[in-house]
């Protein structure tokens, strides 16, 4: 088993792809705040998954990796917020992405509670 086969991973990453393709929209003055910021945010979610994945030797670092994504995608989920805010995105837009961030925070959150069923 590989970290690209967990179900998190690929769901981060499709969400974080998605997030990168919506940003291309955003005004060019966001270029260097909002739509940096949550492409930033967003690809470290899948990221901080693949680093746990290969410290699930050791218990505690994996845990810890996965908080460090957990946190990543709420960060995801402000910016979320602030987009849809700011009207660069509509509300049906942001139901979606968030209801994929909530997901993915249930997938993360399964696997911090259950170290033992991903080789710890």
């Amino acid at each position: 088993m590989d970290f690209k086969s967990l179900l998190a991973f690929q769901k981060s990453f499709e969400l974080a792809m998605e997030i990168f393709k919506l940003t291309k929209s955003f005004p060019k003055e966001e270029t260097y705040s909002l739509s940096d910021q949550i492409r930033r945010s967003s690809r470290s979610v899948s990221a901080n998954i693949a680093e746990a994945y290969r410290k699930r030797r050791y218990p505690n670092h994996f845990i810890s990796k996965l908080t460090d994504s957990d946190a990543e995608n709420s960060e995801t989920n402000v910016w979320l917020q602030f987009a849809l805010q700011c009207d660069y995105i509509n509300q049906e837009t942001f139901d979606t992405l968030n209801n994929k961030s909530l997901e993915i925070g249930k997938l993360i959150n399964y696997m911090i509670n259950n170290p033992g069923k991903f080789g710890c």
